[in-house]
């Protein structure tokens, strides 16, 4: 029997596109405030949350409350399994490419 396809190896959780973006805009950063990363993917609050809370329950995001002049501000993390599931996402994207690549040049031979 062969490998299977690369696209059965993607994980629910972190593929879906808004999480996976959230997941690509703190793995380089040590946090991101929540109104940074609602303002760049163009989420709303609510919407923005309920991702969150499908990365926190799956241990991948952490979520800070902090204090500052006058309001209190929401701080995400990416958790140490956070960036293995985002890592491990990102590898498999990345065959999952090399795949339709080489397939797309062995065709054209």
């Amino acid at each position: 029997m062969s490998d299977p396809h690369p696209s059965v190896e993607l994980d629910d959780i972190v593929h879906q596109r808004v999480r996976l973006g959230l997941l690509a805009l703190l793995r380089p950063v040590a946090a991101m405030e929540f109104t940074l990363l609602r303002d760049t993917l163009h989420l709303t609050d609510g919407n923005l949350n309920r991702h969150l809370a499908v990365l926190r329950n799956a241990g991948l995001v952490e979520v800070e409350k902090r204090s500052g002049v006058g309001s209190r501000r929401t701080w995400l993390a990416m958790s140490d399994a956070g960036r293995t599931a985002f890592d491990a996402e990102v590898a498999v994207l990345r065959r999952l490419v090399d795949t339709a690549t080489g397939a797309a040049q062995s065709s054209a031979r």
